[in-house]
C-alpha cells in the first residue's frame, strides 16, 4: 500500500498518541525479537510544535513495561560525528532516569535505535547491533556476573546491564526483503507496505498512517514539512555545488603554482646539471693544455729540438717558441 505518511513525521505527530503505541511495539518485537509493551513516551525536544519544521532529526523516549529506556533516533541528513552523538544521547538518558540519592543499580537499560538515511561509517550490511563486553586479555574469557548478581538484578549476562546499540541504515538496503525486520525497513526507505507483508505492527501502519485520514491541518502541516525538506536539500546541493566549483578553481590556481615551481626546480636542477658537465669539460681540456705546456716545458730544458717537441705535446710552432722567451719577450 501506498500514500502511507512517512515514518518520522509519524513519530513527529502520530505514534506518541498512545492508541498508536502497537504500530511502535510492532516494529521494535521485529528488531528486538522479544515482545515489546510500551507504557509510555516521553516529551523530547523534537516534539516542540513550534520548531517541528527545522528538525532533521527525531526521536522517541519510550518505556517499557519491563522498565527498559527505549531511545529511537531517526536523522535524515549526514552528520559526521552521529556516532558521539548516539552516545551523547544514551547517557543524557541514563543520567535523566536515575533520581539524587538512588543506588546504582536503579540505572534503566537502554536500547538506543538509530535509523539513518545517509552513509554512517564504512560496512556491507544495513543492520548494526552494539553491545558491551569484557574479554580477559590474558585468557580471552568474557567476565560473567556473579550468582548473587544474577539473581539480584534478574539478567544472565553483564551486557543485559548496559546501553545496546542498533543501527539501520535505510538507503544501504537493498529493497529485497527475507524477514519481518526487512520489512520494516522497505517501508522506512519507500513509504510503501507490500500486500504480501506479515511483520508485527506494519498491518497497523497501513490502517493509521494513510494520508487521506489526515486532517486538513495535519495535511499543511505535512505539505509544509515537505517544502522545507525540499528547501534544505536544495540548499545542501547548491553549497556542494560551489564548493566543488571554488575547490576547481583554487585547485588550478595551486596547480598551476605548484607547476611553476616544479618547473623552476626542474629547470634549476638541470642548469646545474648542465653547468657541471660543462664545467667539467672546460676542466677536462685546460687541465691538457696545462699538461702539454708542462711537457714542453720540461723538455726544452732537456735540450730537446722544438721539431720534436711539437711531435709530441702537439703544440704549435708558436706556443713552443713562446715558452723559451721571458715576460715581455715575443720574439
Amino acid at each position: 500500500m501506498k500514500n502511507l505518511i512517512r515514518f518520522d513525521w509519524a513519530m513527529k505527530k502520530l505514534l506518541r498518541d498512545k492508541a498508536n503505541y502497537a504500530v511502535l511495539e510492532g516494529f521494535l518485537t521485529e528488531l528486538f525479537k522479544f515482545e515489546v509493551t510500551i507504557l509510555q513516551i516521553g516529551e523530547s525536544e523534537s516534539n516542540q510544535q513550534q520548531e517541528d519544521d527545522k528538525y532533521n532529526r527525531v526521536d522517541i523516549l519510550a518505556h517499557t513495561a519491563s522498565k527498559e529506556v527505549i531511545l529511537i533516533e531517526l536523522q535524515a541528513d549526514s552528520q559526521l560525528d552521529y556516532f558521539h552523538r548516539m552516545q551523547y544521547g544514551v547517557s543524557k538518558s541514563i543520567v535523566e532516569h536515575i533520581k539524587l540519592g538512588e543506588n546504582y543499580e536503579s540505572i534503566k537499560m537502554v536500547y538506543a535505535v538509530n535509523i539513518v538515511y545517509f552513509q554512517l561509517g564504512q560496512g556491507n550490511d544495513y543492520v548494526y547491533h552494539g553491545k558491551t563486553e569484557f574479554r580477559g586479555l590474558h585468557t580471552n574469557d568474557i567476565l560473567q556476573l556473579s550468582k548473587p548478581q544474577q539473581e539480584r538484578y534478574k539478567v544472565n549476562e553483564v551486557n543485559q546491564i548496559y546501553p545496546e546499540f542498533y543501527i539501520l541504515k535505510i538507503n544501504d538496503f537493498n529493497d529485497i526483503a527475507k524477514d519481518g525486520l526487512d520489512e520494516w525497513i522497505y517501508f522506512f526507505k519507500n513509504n510503501e507496505v507490500k500486500d504480501s507483508f506479515k511483520a508485527k505492527g506494519l498491518d497497523l501502519v497501513k490502517q493509521k498512517l494513510q494520508l487521506d485520514q489526515m486532517s486538513e491541518s495535519e495535511r499543511k502541516a505535512y505539505e509544509r514539512y515537505w517544502d522545507n525538506r525540499r528547501n534544505a536539500a536544495s540548499t545542501i546541493f547548491t553549497a556542494v555545488y560551489e564548493g566543488e566549483f571554488k575547490g576547481r578553481a583554487v585547485g588550478r590556481k595551486e596547480g598551476r603554482e605548484e607547476g611553476l615551481k616544479e618547473g623552476m626546480e626542474k629547470g634549476r636542477e638541470e642548469g646545474r646539471e648542465e653547468g657541471r658537465e660543462e664545467g667539467l669539460k672546460e676542466g677536462m681540456e685546460k687541465g691538457r693544455e696545462e699538461g702539454r705546456i708542462e711537457v714542453a716545458r720540461k723538455m726544452l730544458s732537456l735540450g730537446i729540438p722544438i721539431q720534436d717537441i711539437i711531435k709530441v705535446t702537439g703544440l704549435t710552432y708558436e706556443e713552443v717558441k713562446l715558452l723559451t722567451k721571458g715576460p715581455g719577450e715575443l720574439n
